[in-house]
């Protein structure tokens, strides 16, 4: 049977189980997985690092929570641009190479946020930041879809996109520590000077790691007269598509932000929760993350790709009406943080397949690019818009009527998009 990622490949079917597509993998294509797997993890963990300082920089430099706010979405605007930006070049220069080059970017100025010497500065810093991280998903979304053939692909860019749950704990393990041996003052550059540890990925990936041979016969084929644009995905054909997918993401990142982007500040300001005590019901939260994505990962193949992201949008509005709203025990509040990583995590183990799926080889890693971004764009405004109306109602208020109204958004445009589950991908 042969793979999107080796055409000339013909692979053994191992013993039935739940790791078989793994098994069946060849060393390029494990290969493949673990750098994707790692960039993503390692991405998680320098985008996280704000949320969880931003009580800190409230604090010592008196920034408002609509302050606050505005770094959270100048680096979600830039990442979107980085994002779409990326997916292009993945077209032009290849997936690898800009994966490299986008892990770099965001591992510098994730570095360069730890000396800002002021608001002003820590905004500039963590924007250019957010350019990159925007462009690693991309890269790692478009390389790992066209290396995995279709019956697995959902399991393994699911697989892969738990790589960001680990990073989200790393974060909060690093946040926990620094904050108890250092005085927040130097924590806080502490933990964003750590950030600098992907750079060292890229040497893995420069050595390791190909481009699929999907992408590179679609190189070959392509005229020289007649080289993909990035435009083509607004011609007739695409445009649907584009905009209902674009319209996907919007709502899956618009609930996403608006839960993770204050999440810490929420625990710490209105449960009055410590450092140590907030970084316990956060743990919880990523636990749920991480077991959200792995299951997901395996329904989004057994259910289909539609089915999926409804299942996970309807329990997503569930939970976080929940979690915001209800007046329950501290106790409670833990527990509930389970169900809530996992619906509002686990619905992204289905996105890098499904957009993988919708575009052709030769403009994909634009499709794909600028749906992930655009909507990752239009989300950006929700931990603005949250932290400025948390100046007149109270936080919990913000969080849970955005989220909901995100996640009304997802079920309608997965239900107007095709199914894709099990669609081979072809070098053109």
């Amino acid at each position: 049977m042969t793979t999107p990622g080796s055409l000339d490949v013909t692979q053994a079917e191992g013993p039935p189980g739940p790791f078989t597509w793994y098994r069946n993998l060849n060393q390029q294509e494990r290969r493949t997985f673990w750098s994707c797997k790692i960039g993503y993890g390692l991405d998680g963990m320098d985008t996280q690092m704000l949320s969880f300082v931003i009580p800190t920089l409230i604090a010592l430099w008196g920034i408002t929570t609509g302050q606050a706010g505005l770094i959270s979405t100048s680096t979600l605007i830039a990442s979107a641009l980085g994002g779409w930006i990326a997916g292009i070049l993945s077209d032009r220069i290849g997936r690898v190479r800009t994966l490299q080059l986008t892990v770099l970017w965001f591992a510098v100025f994730t570095f360069l946020c730890g000396f800002a010497q002021n608001y002003q500065q820590l905004l500039v810093a963590r924007t250019l930041m957010g350019f990159g991280f925007g462009g690693e998903w991309t890269a790692g979304a478009v390389l790992m879809g066209e290396v995995i053939r279709a019956k697995d692909r959902g399991k393994a860019v699911g697989m892969v996109q738990s790589g960001w749950a680990l990073g989200w704990g790393l974060t909060a393990i690093l946040y926990a520590a620094l904050f108890s041996l250092l005085p927040p003052e130097d924590a806080w550059r502490a933990l964003f000077v750590l950030g600098i540890v992907p750079a060292i990925f890229v040497i893995f990936v420069r050595r390791l790691v190909k481009d699929p041979e999907v992408y590179r016969q679609a190189k070959i084929q392509e005229a020289p007269s007649h080289p993909a644009h990035f435009y083509e995905i607004f011609a007739p054909g695409m445009l649907s598509i584009t905009l209902r997918a674009s319209l996907l993401t919007t709502g899956a990142l618009g609930g996403y932000y608006a839960i993770t982007s204050w999440l810490p500040t929420f625990l710490k300001t209105e449960r009055g929760l410590s450092v140590l005590g907030t970084g316990g019901y956060l743990a919880m939260v990523i636990v749920g993350s991480y077991i959200g994505y792995v299951i997901s990962a395996y329904l989004t193949d057994l259910l289909g790709r539609k089915k999926n992201f409804i299942l996970f949008a309807i329990g997503s509005f569930i939970v976080v009406l929940l979690y915001t709203q209800l007046q329950v025990s501290n106790e409670i509040m833990l527990w509930l943080g389970l169900p809530l990583g996992f619906f509002a995590s686990g619905m992204f183990s289905g996105m890098g397949s499904f957009l993988t799926e919708l575009f052709p080889t030769r403009i994909r890693g634009s499709g794909q690019g600028f749906c992930y971004n655009i909507g990752r764009a239009l989300a950006a405004f929700f931990p603005l818009l949250i932290g400025l109306l948390s100046q007149k109602v109270s936080l919990s208020l913000g969080i849970g009527a955005f989220a909901a109204v995100s996640y009304g958004v997802v079920i309608l445009a997965a239900l107007s998009l095709p199914e894709t589950r099990g669609k081979e991908l072809e070098a053109q």
